[in-house]
Order: C-alpha cells, then sequence, then structure tokens
C-alpha cells in the first residue's frame, strides 16, 4: 500500500513540474468523449477515461473489441470460457466469468448510449466505429446498474452530408480473409445515408487430436449496418439496424512445446452432432461442437433543440440468439468429459429519455432522464458428464436438463449538475434512482423423470423474485489550474444488480446471491504539456466493495463435475494508481506509455470461508494434501490454506509502443509501429486453484504501413503476439491459451 501511495505522488509531482516548450505544428490528437452524457474533449472530463478514435484504433491493430483491453490500465480481458464471441472485463479487480442471464457483468457495456446486458456477443468485429471510451470505476449516476466496474462504450460513426467511404481487405494466417467497407450516400440534402459491412473467415489453428479434425476454433463471423440521418432546423433523428452472426469457439487447447501448435482432446466433433444416448430435450441436441451467435440491433435517437436544452429520446431494441456445445474437460471421450449444450434466446428493450443544457448564464450544467429497460431471457441447456467404461463405454450421465426463464423490469431517474464557482472551480453533484425487479423460472425436461422445476426451488425457501431499490450518488470537485491542466476528486457509488446460481444441477444449488454495492474515491490530473505534445493523465483510486459477488470454480462431491457457486462471500478492497503518457516531441515520432498498478484484497469474509479455511489448514496439518482436501484450492482458499488474491487483479499492466510517420517522398508516406503490452502476476481462474496461477506475460504487436496521400489507400503488414509467447488467458478445469502468432497483410482505399 505504502508503494502505491509513494508511486502516486511521484507521478503527480513530475507532471507539475514538466517544463512547458514552445507550441509546435505537431500536436496530439483531440477526441471528443461523452463520458458524461454530453460532448467535450477528454482532457475536461473528471473521470478515469480512456479514449481512442477510429485512426487511433486502426493504427494499433485493434479489430475486435477484445483487442481494445491491452491499451488501458488495469483493464485485462479475455475470451469466456468456450466462448469466442463473449469477452471478459476485469477492471480494477471487479470481473465475472459467468454469461448465464441470472448473472450480471460488473463492466457494463453499450453501444451508442445502448446498454448491451449480456456478455455473450459482446466482442464483436469493429466497423464504423468513431471511438471507444473506457470509463474506470463506477458509472452509477449517468450509466447506472451493473457498472462496478466501469464502462465499455463505442460510438458508431453518423452518416455523413458528402458521398464517401472507404473498402479494406486483409489475408493473413491460417487462411484468414477480412473485410470492411463502408459508403455515405446523402439521399437529399436533410436525409443522409450509411450503408456498412464487414466479415471474417479464419480456418482456426487448434487440432483435435481424438477425432483427426483441424481447425476446429474456426472464425466465420459477418455484419452489415445500414444507419440513417434526418436533419431538421431543430430536430435530428439517427436510427441504424445492425445484424451479425458469429461463429467462434475459444476452446480448451493444450501446447506440445516441442510442435508449434495448439491442439484439444474432445471427443465431441465440430462436423456433427453426438448420438446422445441419454434424453436430451430441444434443438439444442443436434448441434456439433461450436459455438452460433446472432443478434439484431434496432436503434434509435432523436434529439431536440429546446428552450430547456437538447433532449434525447433513444429506444434501442436488441434480439438475440445463442447456442453452443462445449467441452469444458477435455479427456477424449465420445460425448466429451463436462459438456453443455446450450440454446437460448435474448430479447432487450431500452428506452431513455434525457435532457443537456445550461441555465444562469452558464454557471450551472445539467443532465437529467429517465431510463427503462426489459430484457427477457429463455435459455434451454443440460449438463453431462462422461464417466468411462464402468458406466456403458463412456456413456456419458445427464446431471441436468431444463429450461431457464430470467426476466429484469428496471426503471432509473437520474441527475447530475455541475456548479462552476469561478472560471477555475467546478462542484459537481449528481444521484440516479434505480428500482429494479428480476425473476426466475425453471421447467424441466419431460424425458427427464429426475430433473426440477421452479416448485421444487420454492420449496427450499428460494425467492423466484428480486427486487432492488438503490441509490448510486456522485459527488466532485474539478480545479482548472490553467487551460492545460486540470485537477480533479470524486466520490462514486454504483451497485451490480443479484442473481441466481443457475447452473445448479440440482434445486438445493440455486442458491441466491444479493446486489454487490461499491464506493469510488479518485483523485486525478488531466494535463497537456510543451504546447500540446506532451499529454500527462494520472489517477489515484481507492475502492470499497462491499457484498462482493465472489464466483468460485468448484467439484461437485457427489458427481465429480465442475461448478459454478457465487455468493455474497465477502467485501473487497483495492487501491491503485493510473498513468497514460503521449508524447509527440519529434516531428513523425509519437510515444506512449500506459500504466496501472493495484493492490486488492479480500475483506470482512463470510463465516463460511473462514470455516472452510480452518478446515483446509487442518487437513493439510494432518498430512491430507491439498489435491486431496475438498477445503483447499477451492474458491478463495487457496492450497496454502491461505485466503488467494482476488481473481482477474493482476499487480501491474503496462502498454508502451511507439509509431514513426516518415514522408519517403512527396505524397508518399511510411509508419511503422509497435507496441508491447505486459501484465503482472495474476489468477487467471475463478477460485483459489494453484494451477490457475499465472506469472504475467507480455505480447508485442507491430506493424508497417505504407501510405498514397494523393490517392488515399494504404498497405500494411501487422503481426499480432509476435514472439509468439504460449500463455494462457483464462482457466476453468483447463486452460485456454493466447492465440499464436498471427499476421496479417491490409489493402485500404479511401474514396
Amino acid at each position: 500500500m505504502k508503494s502505491i501511495h509513494k508511486l502516486a505522488s511521484a507521478v503527480i509531482g513530475c507532471a507539475l513540474l514538466a517544463p512547458a516548450f514552445a507550441q509546435d505544428d505537431q500536436m496530439i490528437e483531440e477526441v471528443i468523449v461523452t463520458a458524461q452524457r454530453r460532448a467535450e474533449s477528454v482532457q475536461d472530463v473528471p473521470i478515469a477515461v480512456s479514449a481512442y478514435s477510429d485512426l487511433q484504433l486502426r493504427e494499433l491493430q485493434v479489430t475486435e473489441l477484445l483487442d481494445m483491453t491491452r491499451l488501458v490500465p488495469n483493464l485485462i480481458g479475455s475470451n469466456n470460457t468456450g466462448l469466442g464471441s463473449a469477452n471478459v472485463y476485469s477492471l480494477r479487480a471487479l470481473n465475472n466469468t459467468e454469461s448465464i442471464p441470472t448473472f450480471d457483468p460488473p463492466v457494463g457495456s453499450y453501444v451508442d448510449d445502448i446498454f448491451i446486458s449480456r456478455q455473450n456477443a459482446n466482442n464483436f468485429a469493429l466497423f464504423d466505429i468513431d471511438r471507444i471510451e473506457v470509463l474506470r470505476g463506477p458509472q452509477g449516476t449517468l450509466f447506472g446498474r451493473n457498472t462496478t466496474g466501469g464502462a465499455v462504450n463505442v460510438i458508431l460513426k453518423k452518416p455523413a452530408e458528402e458521398f464517401g467511404g472507404y473498402v479494406e481487405l486483409g489475408f493473413g494466417r491460417f487462411s484468414q480473409v477480412r473485410f470492411r467497407g463502408s459508403v455515405d450516400l446523402p439521399v437529399q440534402e436533410n436525409l443522409l445515408l450509411k450503408l456498412s459491412a464487414y466479415a471474417i473467415d479464419d480456418d482456426g489453428f487448434v487440432e483435435n487430436r481424438t477425432t483427426g479434425e483441424d481447425g476446429i476454433n474456426y472464425e466465420k463471423n459477418v455484419g452489415v449496418r445500414a444507419a440513417l440521418r434526418w436533419l431538421g432546423e431543430t430536430v435530428t433523428w439517427d436510427a441504424a439496424v445492425a445484424y451479425v452472426d458469429n461463429e467462434h469457439a475459444n476452446l480448451l487447447n493444450l501446447n506440445d512445446p516441442d510442435e508449434d501448435e495448439r491442439y484439444t482432446l474432445t471427443g465431441l466433433r465440430s462436423d456433427q452432432a453426438p448420438p446422445w444416448p441419454t434424453p436430451i430435450h430441444g434443438a439444442k441436441a443436434g448441434k456439433p461442437l461450436g459455438n452460433w451467435v446472432n443478434s439484431l440491433s434496432l436503434y434509435s435517437n432523436i434529439e431536440v433543440d429546446t428552450a430547456y436544452g437538447t433532449l434525447n429520446i433513444i429506444t434501442g431494441q436488441r434480439y438475440l440468439d445463442h447456442d453452443f456445445t462445449l467441452d469444458f474437460l477435455n479427456l477424449g471421450r465420445p460425448y466429451g468429459g463436462f459438456t453443455i449444450a446450450n440454446e437460448g434466446e435474448h430479447d432487450q428493450f431500452t428506452q431513455e429519455i434525457k435532457l443537456t443544457g445550461s441555465t444562469g448564464n452558464g454557471a450551472l450544467d445539467y443532465v437529467a432522464g429517465v431510463f427503462y429497460i426489459q430484457e427477457e431471457n429463455a435459455v434451454d441447456f443440460a449438463d453431462l458428464l462422461g464417466i468411462g467404461g464402468a458406466f456403458n463405454g463412456f456413456q456419458p450421465l445427464l446431471l441436468a436438463d431444463r429450461l431457464l426463464e430470467n426476466d429484469t423490469d428496471a426503471l432509473a431517474i437520474y441527475l447530475q449538475v455541475d456548479y462552476h464557482v469561478n472560471e477555475q472551480i467546478t462542484l459537481t453533484g449528481g444521484a440516479r434512482w434505480t428500482d429494479e425487479t428480476k425473476d426466475v423460472g425453471f421447467t424441466k425436461n419431460p424425458n427427464w423423470p429426475w430433473g426440477f422445476d421452479s416448485a421444487d426451488i420454492a420449496a427450499l425457501g428460494y425467492p423466484l423474485e428480486q427486487n432492488a431499490k438503490i441509490t448510486t450518488p456522485r459527488i466532485a470537485l474539478e480545479y482548472e489550474i490553467s487551460d492545460d491542466l486540470m485537477l480533479y476528486a470524486s466520490a462514486t457509488r454504483g451497485f451490480k444488480s443479484g442473481g441466481w446460481n443457475a447452473r445448479g444441477t440440482n434445486p438445493g444449488a440455486i442458491e441466491v446471491f444479493g446486489p454487490e454495492k461499491v464506493w469510488s474515491y479518485e483523485a486525478g490530473m488531466r494535463s497537456d504539456w510543451m504546447g500540446g505534445r506532451l499529454r500527462f493523465n494520472a489517477t489515484v483510486f481507492s475502492t470499497d466493495v462491499t457484498d462482493f459477488q465472489l464466483p468460485s470454480a468448484v467439484y461437485d462431491p457427489v458427481t465429480g463435475a465442475p461448478t459454478f457457486n457465487t455468493r455474497n462471500y465477502a467485501s473487497l478492497e483495492n487501491q491503485g494508481v493510473e498513468v497514460e503518457l503521449t508524447a509527440a516531441l519529434i516531428d513523425g515520432l509519437t510515444v506512449f506509455v500506459n500504466f496501472g498498478t493495484q493492490d486488492a484484497e479480500y475483506a470482512e469474509l463470510n463465516p463460511s470461508i473462514i470455516e472452510q479455511q480452518a478446515l483446509c489448514n487442518a487437513d493439510l496439518s494432518a498430512g491430507v494434501a491439498a489435491a486431496a482436501s475438498p477445503f483447499c484450492a477451492a474458491g478463495v482458499v487457496n492450497h496454502l490454506g491461505q485466503i488467494a488474491d482476488p481473481v482477474r487483479s493482476p499487480d501491474y499492466t503496462l502498454t508502451a509502443g511507439a509509431a514513426y510517420d516518415i514522408a519517403i517522398s512527396p505524397g508518399w508516406e511510411l509508419r511503422p509501429s509497435a507496441f508491447i503490452y505486459k501484465i503482472g502476476k495474476h489468477s487467471i481462474g475463478s477460485s483459489g486453484a494453484p494451477t490457475a496461477l499465472s506469472d504475467g506475460y507480455s505480447v508485442i504487436t507491430a506493424s508497417v504501413t505504407l501510405r498514397n496521400l494523393e490517392q488515399d489507400w494504404s498497405i500494411s503488414a501487422e503481426c499480432q503476439n509476435c514472439a509468439d509467447r504460449e500463455q494462457g488467458t483464462s482457466f476453468f478445469v483447463g486452460l485456454y491459451l493466447q492465440d499464436p502468432r498471427t499476421w496479417t497483410v491490409n489493402f485500404r482505399k479511401d474514396f
């Protein structure tokens, strides 16, 4: 803790002493953000926010949302176990690896201010992007529920008033083909249209050594979008429709150190469904190994200039189908080691009315609004355990087969006011009141008499409905020393919804957990130096989480199957420092360093955790090996009988890179660039098991781009994981490795 305080003092002190040189034409790009639900420069926002424009994202090879996580301090990301379409974000040690709809993520995902409530399809390819904003820390006032860790906000481009667009085509390793394109088509002077599309086809790199199949983690990803903009005198209407079809499995895989390949051992095939000998119900029984997601999104934003400010009526509708069949034990058995067959549907409707304005001759700025979300989920899923030859030649044991239905209705009212005391000091106060109701229901497979339904759960006293009424305030003080230097301090509250352990295979396992609440305290600085050629931003934070929703991956003592169990087991405390530095000190050369450090630990442990720790230590003292004790290396108790560190909370993240624009002749430019991403020691799993501990790793990304500035075309050669490092990024009961070295050659033409 002392080291973090010393580092905080050092970085802020160094910045305040930094010299200011004469302004030069080469200035760092200004990014306009809406982190406070109004447009303003990222340097004027008293929030820890990282923002990247479309050009910056392309130059950093951010082609899908997961790539962005390597750029933000104290943010790490990986695909959810088995699901290449789903991202797991861990921001300031707050994360959730569960994709079932009775769990909610602590890091909210948004597209054009529309909340994406399900993790199943939040790893989408980026096209038509205007910018990405990552807000660190709880955003409970303006963004609402399920943002205790922060928010990832993707803002898409609006149709332009002139004809134009681009086309991009790439070819890469593993027979990858990528296409992106967009065209602006002004229909009339006040009616604008934008059409966009992308496609990715990748043969994959994982061999199945049990079935002999190649490339079983292939990716086929297609998306299209149409956006319309109508411009009136006082009214602007933006509307869009987008469809995405994604086939992408992130498979449990192994690596032979003597061979340059990754492989898996599951007995499931990707080209045909298993001939299940057990009575699995519904369409999920006909799905082979794989992961399929398709989504349809509808968006409308009516903006009206009124005497009281700008009124926005924002409507979103989202439909999602998600099917998968995945093996989480990888034992080479014909029906998988531990297989989940899933067929899911998700419908979401959101409505927001927001008023933004100012009064008192600009002395008071305000944002006020009402937000409503209705979410309906239906998941038909079965759990099967391949148990071996003693039970009729590897015939799987059907642990559970049920239909889960989960609905959410939430209403929120919010207000934030900024009072400008004078030209230098601004006081901010705000609050959001949320009334949320969630319910759950189960229907058992009619062909499986040993199943359970809602009545069985209610008979045990578990509620089938939860209601939460919570107020999440924010206060902040901003001090603008000069046009290029701003200091701020804030206190913000957020909350994450409660839920049910819906993956349980018996009624007693469907336990309830309550909402998670967090207070975050920040002090920070936003500064530009040397006439805009050096940007230095720093943040110090302290986070206190109560009723922390702690997921634990454990083995069922009866069946031996792996399972998740989440309860409000503890509190969590975290302190840290985040630094972002960008410099353009030499013409053509830009360097950047993004650094985050944190010190997270559990506190106020539930009595059941204290009892488990005592039983583990008793077994260890009696000579029982940790692996043989049901109390050790399970949940938050590690193999030494100690309380483990919070999962997915590395002690540091570091990204450092440089790019150099070289004018090789009139109208021609060469741009080599590279950056390294390093991450410290942390657990990549969901429990205290030593097998989930990672010593940290580094990833190198590099590219070289040749541009014809007069004809607006470019060609680039790119690589990711250039050093071909073999590191685990996620662990359930087996290891998920990061992608091997990949390379791509891209051609882009703007018109």
